[in-house]
């Protein structure tokens, strides 16, 4: 069963999409609003996601850029909007595709199962039992699921496909944050702090792997050296 995040600031809108959706092998989870939407991505992985624009405090066109800076989850933009600059601006900023309202059942269908269909899978990484999975942005070791934010999921799976090669808080801010960022050095130790211990409380050796090389930065080690 495929899970979708739909986002919209309208609850009729919400019910009568997961209402066409159901049906059809879809598990649909509501979120009002940019915001709400967030925060069911920093705990949740999601296959597809049907996005609304026009939402106060954060239109759908940001939510669309804050979404693509950890995650490439197939966005569908499903709005009333359908001047062709506003498609055209909605594709640029990342969506894969773009239904305007009152919208066709089978046409939101078939092309949700299009993009499910052509979305090929991502790398992942195990380490003695641990998994990084990209592809549904999971961490786990063994049966238990270690809860990260985007950062620190993506800060993980960096040093774990990059094993033995170390790096420095600066390189890590700009592979992470971006090179626009203000983010400084001291974030990164935090952000390490809170990784090793989340995974050390699943059970997995973290301090044989996530190594400190002191005055430098960080690396990963896939054996004890």
């Amino acid at each position: 069963m495929q899970k979708v995040l739909l986002v919209d600031d309208e609850k009729r809108m919400l019910d009568l999409v997961a209402l066409h959706l159901k049906p059809h092998q879809y598990l649909c989870k509501k979120a009002l609003g940019a915001h709400e939407a967030l925060a069911c991505l920093e705990t949740e992985n999601f296959d597809i996601i049907l996005l609304d624009i026009m939402m106060p405090d954060m239109d759908g066109w940001e939510l669309c850029r804050e979404i693509r800076k950890f995650s490439d989850v197939p966005i569908i933009m499903l709005t009333a909007r359908e001047q062709q600059k506003d498609i055209i601006k909605g594709l640029n900023l990342g969506a894969d595709d773009y239904i305007t309202k009152p919208f066709n059942e089978e046409e939101l269908l078939a092309r949700m199962s299009a993009l499910l269909r052509r979305r090929t899978p991502k790398s992942t990484i195990e380490v003695d039992g641990l998994l990084w999975d990209e592809d549904r942005f999971e961490l786990t070791y063994g049966k238990h699921f270690i809860k990260l934010t985007p950062k620190e999921f993506l800060m993980v799976g960096h040093l774990m496909k990059n094993a033995n090669k170390v790096f420095t808080r600066e390189q890590l801010i700009q592979l992470i944050w971006g090179f626009d960022s203000e983010t400084e050095g001291r974030t990164i130790d935090s952000h390490v702090r809170n990784v090793r211990e989340k995974i050390r409380q699943s059970g997995f050796p973290i301090n044989d792997h996530f190594i400190t090389v002191w005055g430098i930065g960080y690396k990963w080690i896939n054996e004890m050296e």
